[in-house]
C-alpha cells in the first residue's frame, strides 16, 4: 500500500493515490465529478495523481449521472479494505453500525487509510477506532463528518494546535438553524417550515437526528476530543427544539435576543470537559446571531489564539464532497495525522453533569383562560423567589393561538435549580401545561 506517513515534501512519490468509494449517494457522486473536474490542479497541490479505481453501493442498474464505467465495482462494501488496488477506502454510507462500522475497522487492520464523513461512527466508536488507528498505522481523517465545508476539524486539529482551547461552539446543524431562520423571518409554525425543510432535502423523513440535537451532538463530541480529550457520547448532554414556537422566537426578539440550536464545549480545571447541545437565546448582536439558513458556525476561544469565527454551508453536494478531498489531499501530500492530533491515545471521560449550569433563563408560561395575568405574575415571582430564583423582565402577550402567555427573564439560577422550579410551576392551578425554560446564553 501507498505510504501516507511520509512527507512529500522530501519523497519522490509519483504513484497515483488510488480511492475505493463506498456509498454513491449525493456525496460519494460528487467526489468523482470534483476529482475528474479538478484532476490537473489536484495534480498540481499533491505532485501526484489521485483516481477512483473501486466503488460500492446498494444499487448497480441507478443512474447517478456520471459514468462508473472502468472502475471495479464490489457488490459488497467491505471487499474494499482488502483491495490491493485500494489505498485509501472512502466511506460515505453513513450509520453507526453495521456495513459502515465493519469496512472502517477492517481497513484500519488491513493498515489502509481511511476517509469518512460519517459523524455517528467517528463519535460513537472514538475509541475503539482511536486505538485501530493508533495500532495498526492507518490514518482515520473525518473532516466532512463536522459542517461540511466549513474547515471545522482542520481549524481545530491544526490551526490553533499550539493553544490550549478554552472553549468552543456554536450552530452545528444547519436543518435546525434553517427552521429557526425561517419561523423567525416568515413567522410560520415549526412543524409547516419543517416539512418544506423536507421537502427541500434538508431533514430527513425522520427528521430526530436534525431536531432533536443528536447530529449536532455528534459533531461537537468530535470537536471536543480534539480541542480537549475524547468523551464518553451517551454523557453529553442534548435538547431538542421540538418544543418552540413562533412566538418564542418573537418574545425572545423583544427581549434583544435570538434563538439558536447550539453546541458548546468547555474546558475546566483538572481535565474536566462540559459539553451540551439545546436551544438557546444568544444576543441578537452577536455574531452567531446572524448566521442563518442552512448555515454552520463555529467558535474556538484561547489564551492566544483569541476568538476565532468561521461559517459556511454545513451540507450539501459541494462543500461536503470538497471536505472530503481535503483529507484525500492531506494523504496524497504524505501528511498522515493522528486521530485526535495527539500521539498518545486517551480514553474517554464522562463530561460533567449539566445541572451545576449556571445562567439566566426565558420562562414561557401559559396562563388557563381565566386568569388574570398580573394576579398570575405576582404568584409566579412568589414561587421563583422561594427557590431564590429572581425575575429580570416580565411581561404578557396573546399567543398566535389566544392563550394568554407570561415571559420572564430570570436571574442567574443552576439548571438544577429550574429543572426543579418547572413541576411547581407546572402544578399551579393558574398555568396550563408544561412551561419552557431554554438557557441564555451570553456571546459577545
Amino acid at each position: 500500500m501507498t505510504s501516507v506517513h511520509r512527507n512529500t515534501a522530501s519523497s519522490s512519490v509519483t504513484s497515483p493515490l488510488r480511492l475505493g468509494i463506498a456509498g454513491l449517494g449525493t456525496v460519494g457522486t460528487g467526489v468523482i465529478r470534483l476529482l475528474r473536474e479538478h484532476a490537473d490542479l489536484l495534480r498540481h497541490r499533491t505532485g501526484r495523481s489521485i483516481e477512483v479505481v473501486a466503488v460500492s453501493a446498494r444499487n448497480r442498474t441507478r443512474d447517478r449521472g456520471i459514468d462508473l464505467s472502468g472502475l471495479h465495482w464490489h457488490d459488497d462494501p467491505v471487499a474494499l479494505a482488502n483491495d490491493p488496488n485500494v489505498d485509501v477506502v472512502v466511506e460515505l454510507m453513513g450509520g453507526a453500525e453495521g456495513t459502515a462500522h465493519t469496512l472502517v475497522t477492517e481497513a484500519l487492520k488491513a493498515g489502509k487509510a481511511v476517509v469518512t464523513a460519517n459523524k455517528a461512527l467517528v463519535a460513537r466508536h472514538a475509541e475503539e477506532l482511536a486505538h485501530l488507528s493508533h495500532q495498526h498505522g492507518a490514518p482515520l481523517l473525518f473532516e466532512a463528518a463536522v459542517a461540511g465545508g466549513i474547515p471545522a476539524i482542520k481549524v481545530v486539529r491544526e490551526g490553533v494546535a499550539a493553544d490550549a482551547l478554552t472553549r468552543l461552539g456554536g450552530i452545528l446543524n444547519g436543518t435546525s438553524n434553517f427552521i429557526l431562520t425561517e419561523m423567525a423571518e416568515t413567522g410560520r409554525a415549526f412543524e409547516d417550515v419543517l416539512q418544506e425543510a423536507q421537502d427541500k432535502g434538508y431533514a430527513e423523513a425522520d427528521p430526530s437526528a436534525d431536531i432533536d440535537g443528536w447530529d449536532a451532538a455528534h459533531k461537537l463530541s468530535i470537536l471536543t476530543a480534539i480541542a480537549f480529550r475524547p468523551i464518553v457520547f451517551d454523557s453529553l448532554a442534548v435538547s431538542g427544539m421540538r418544543r418552540i414556537t413562533t412566538d418564542d422566537i418573537h418574545q425572545a426578539r423583544k427581549l434583544g435576543y435570538a434563538i439558536k440550536m447550539l453546541g458548546v464545549a468547555r474546558r475546566l480545571p483538572e481535565d474536566r470537559v462540559e459539553a451540551w447541545v439545546q436551544p438557546c437565546l444568544i444576543p441578537a448582536r452577536s455574531g452567531l446571531a446572524q448566521v442563518n439558513g442552512v448555515y454552520n458556525a463555529l467558535t474556538t476561544e484561547g489564551p492566544f489564539s483569541g476568538p476565532i469565527t468561521i461559517s459556511g454551508q454545513g451540507a450539501g453536494e459541494g462543500p461536503t464532497a470538497d471536505a472530503v478531498m481535503a483529507d484525500v489531499i492531506d494523504l496524497a501530500r504524505g501528511h498522515g495525522l493522528p486521530l485526535w492530533g495527539r500521539v498518545d491515545e486517551q480514553a474517554p471521560i464522562p463530561c460533567e453533569p449539566v445541572e451545576g449550569l449556571v445562567s439566566r433563563f426565558y420562562l414561557r408560561i401559559t396562563l388557563k383562560g381565566s386568569v388574570e395575568a398580573e394576579t398570575a405574575l405576582e404568584d409566579i415571582r412568589t414561587v421563583l423567589g422561594n427557590e431564590d430564583v429572581a425575575v429580570e423582565k416580565g411581561h404578557h402577550h396573546t399567543s398566535q393561538k389566544g392563550d394568554a402567555q407570561l415571559i420572564l427573564l430570570t436571574g442567574p439560577v443552576t439548571l438544577g435549580g429550574i429543572n426543579r422550579i418547572l413541576p411547581l410551576l407546572e402544578e399551579m392551578p393558574l398555568i396550563k401545561g408544561t412551561p419552557l425554560a431554554l438557557k441564555v446564553e451570553d456571546l459577545p
